[in-house]
């Protein structure tokens, strides 16, 4: 596949060798984000080796960049001095050196993806979607003790987490490799539309059995957004119906499918506790909810907050709420300068939403999921996923790109005419 377009056809011609080499080390980054039940975890190692390569291989930093390493440092800044009083902990200690490679893993990769952007965006997307197979199979083999002893392992609370620590995080996680099999699925030809359906369907059911709301009312949500801007975007009518044709076919299946499933009783059982909604952990005083009104009338009180992985020293649980949380571990600097951080993204987002690039589906579905997890911050710890600062990272890279883009593509376009 022929992937130089006229923003960055010189830098694809330069060394063929080199490029190679840099998109497989973005498929790998891609692939290893989805292991990360050990530590240091594969995502690392391949982001460190990344940085190595790039580097020494040229990598520009781009003035559009200046607010987001700002922001960063900041951010990061404000953790370190909340925690000042408890380096001696190792886990804090530790806590704050992932915030600060978190912070620059961002950089590394809004500076790799602004730059021969159609290709690594394709190769970072196999990437997920390989590791994304790999996670749900994993956790579909665990909670159906298709694996020995893997139960236990890849399973936790009966609910399947995979290759990661958490259930939740691998239904979090999961969601934009499901968006890219979906997208492949109502836009391409039969045969990989047909293998993408197995791979979304795969997906989709690991998601299912991680039994995490969030992940669920995520994956509907992000997807039926996704799918309208695809609509909304899409370059002919015949391509418009076809996604709305697939996409009703893609929903009565998946019903079907999902009344299949809840007719196995372990699965029926935990699909109604976990559906409820007068979950005892979110009610009362002290439940979740309860405790973000209780922690931002502290947060108002202190300045440099109360440290990294504090709170759950003055209340039953931790914050649930990657807002406040920033508030409490890094003070008011933090506290403002996490949430800046994030809806900057957020609106700059959107404003990029209807530009013409030739990346545009693949930006669709990272910004669609990106924007998924924004909204699930509210609700959940998300400060250390490792695939949300990728998706931060990614979304940096690429509207640096389409500002690129719309600069040198014209001249190029209109030289190409005149010949």
């Amino acid at each position: 596949m022929a992937y130089a377009t006229t923003s960055d056809f010189s830098e694809a011609a330069a060394a063929p060798v080199t490029l190679a080499l840099q998109r497989a080390l973005v498929w790998l980054i891609g692939a290893s984000v989805a292991i990360v039940f050990i530590e240091p975890s594969p995502y690392e190692i391949m982001t460190l080796t990344a940085a190595a390569l790039f580097f020494a291989t040229g990598l520009r930093l781009r003035l559009v960049f200046m607010p987001l390493i700002l922001l960063l440092v900041l951010l990061n800044i404000g953790y370190s001095i909340g925690a000042i009083p408890l380096y001696a902990q190792s886990d804090v200690f530790s806590w704050i050196m992932t915030s600060w490679y978190m912070g620059i893993t961002v950089v590394l990769l809004a500076m790799v993806l602004s730059e021969d952007t159609l290709a690594r965006l394709d190769m970072l997307r196999r990437g997920l979607i390989v590791g994304a197979m790999i996670a749900s199979l994993a956790a579909i083999g665990g909670y159906f003790n298709l694996v020995p002893g893997g139960h236990d392992l890849l399973t936790l609370y009966d609910r399947a987490r995979g290759t990661f620590k958490d259930p939740n995080v691998l239904g979090a996680f999961l969601i934009l490799p499901a968006l890219f099999a979906l997208q492949s699925v109502v836009t391409e030809r039969f045969a990989k539309a047909f293998c993408n359906a197995i791979a979304f369907g795969i997906i989709s059911l690991a998601i299912l059995l991680a039994f995490s709301r969030a992940a669920w009312g995520g994956l509907i949500l992000t997807a039926a957004f996704m799918l309208t801007l695809m609509v909304l975007t899409g370059k002919s009518r015949a391509e418009r119906s076809r996604i709305i044709v697939i996409t009703m076919v893609a929903v009565l299946i998946g019903v079907l499918l999902i009344a299949v499933l809840l007719s196995f009783d372990s699965i029926s059982e935990m699909f109604r506790q976990r559906a409820s909604f007068d979950q005892s952990y979110d009610e009362g005083r002290f439940g979740r909810f309860g405790r973000h009104i209780l922690g931002a009338d502290m947060a108002l009180d202190l300045p440099f907050g109360i440290g990294p992985l504090q709170f759950h020293h003055y209340f039953p649980e931790d914050t649930h709420n990657s807002y406040l949380n920033a508030f409490m571990s890094g003070g008011w600097l933090s506290g403002i300068c996490y949430p800046a951080l994030i809806f900057t993204t957020v609106i700059l987002g959107f404003s990029h939403l209807f530009v013409r690039v030739p990346w545009q589906r693949a930006y669709l579905a990272m910004f669609s999921a990106f924007l998924g997890t924004v909204g699930e911050s509210f609700v959940i710890d998300t400060d250390h996923w490792r695939h949300f600062w990728m998706m931060l990272g990614a979304m940096w890279g690429m509207i640096a790109a389409a500002q690129r883009h719309k600069t040198v593509a014209p001249p190029v376009a209109a030289v190409q005419t005149q010949t």
